[in-house]
């Protein structure tokens, strides 16, 4: 693995909290994979710098070389230029949004939607059985690039690139602070679908029983 490839690497294990990383001392702007990081800025006035900068507009508008591998009128995915695994692949929107937050449910839903299909391919190509699907939203998570996009990345047993035994977790209590923040998500869930104006939003607030039910987590039967 070369040096970008490493301090790639590097920042996403300290995001994910791997024991063994000690912490990543790497800066974001320090990150010099080939890709333009101009388009991080979120005022709205530059928006149209943002899409001109932005190294995904450019391989949309075909003015960057990029490695395709499929292509709709929604989204493309293209092969990552600094691959933490053979075969690390991207699927990202064509139009440009800096965020996931930023991104039209619509459009997140459709880029979700070519992820087994895709990812499928991306298996049989690498031969591997397995495979993690990324997304960083946000600097303190370990995005680099202000176009959303979704990492799929192929894993073989024994890579060594993270294991989830390496994770610290913890243990959610069953108490009042825990049902507190159940509640706070709960209510913002529903200010957000009171603020979206003249659309009708897909999400459903389930108490939490039946969501893990949903999720086949619990068995209420």
């Amino acid at each position: 693995m070369d040096e970008i490839g490493a301090r790639r690497l590097s920042i996403l294990r300290s995001h994910l909290r791997d024991i063994d990383s000690g912490g990543s001392s790497s800066s974001f702007g320090q990150v010099s994979s080939g890709f333009s990081l101009n388009c991080a800025s979120k005022s709205r006035s530059d928006e149209g710098s943002e899409e001109r900068d932005c190294v995904f507009c450019k391989i949309i508008r075909g003015d960057s070389p990029a490695f395709k591998i499929y292509e709709d009128d929604v989204c493309l995915c293209i092969l990552d230029i600094n691959p933490l695994t053979h075969g690390h692949s991207l699927i990202i929107p064509k139009h440009h949004f800096s965020s996931l937050k930023s991104t039209p449910p619509s459009v997140v839903a459709t880029m979700c939607s070519k992820v087994p299909f895709v990812s499928n391919a991306i298996m049989e190509a690498t031969n591997c059985d397995s495979f993690n699907l990324l997304v960083n939203t946000g600097e303190a998570a370990g995005q680099v690039i202000f176009h959303t996009h979704l990492h799929i990345i192929p894993r073989k047993a024994r890579d060594r690139l993270w294991t989830s035994k390496s994770f610290r977790r913890l243990t959610i209590q069953e108490n009042h602070e825990a049902a507190q923040l159940a509640d706070c998500i709960k209510k913002h869930l529903t200010l957000q679908e009171n603020n979206c104006e003249g659309e009708k939003s897909e999400l459903r607030i389930y108490p939490s029983e039946k969501l893990l039910c949903r999720l086949g987590v619990l068995n209420l039967v």
